[in-house]
């Protein structure tokens, strides 16, 4: 399985720094990545819905720590190259992680 596509969508929000999307092997869409500035830095929450009781459910996910780490790493990649991309086009520094 190979990451063929991210799309990274830049936010202002304090904790919230960027929506993503990734497509697998050319043939697969998962949209709703978000990029969160955490107390250890940055990390990619999977897409997920509210349930009825509030708390939260991933709707999508990796399967084992190997593959989310791998996953991350790559979203987070293409998160900091986007931002050094908007700092290039506008001039305007993106806040810092």
């Amino acid at each position: 399985m190979e990451i063929t596509e991210i799309r990274i969508s830049l936010r202002t929000d304090n904790k919230l720094k960027a929506f993503a999307s990734i497509t697998l092997d050319n043939r697969f869409v998962i949209r709703g990545l978000k990029i969160i500035e955490g107390a250890k830095g940055v990390f990619v929450a999977m897409p997920s819905r509210k349930r009825p009781d509030g708390t939260f459910q991933d709707i999508a996910h990796p399967i084992n720590n190997e593959t989310r780490a791998w996953m991350e790493q790559k979203v987070i990649d293409a998160y900091h190259q986007e931002k050094e991309k908007a700092v290039s086009e506008t001039g305007v520094e993106v806040a810092q992680d």
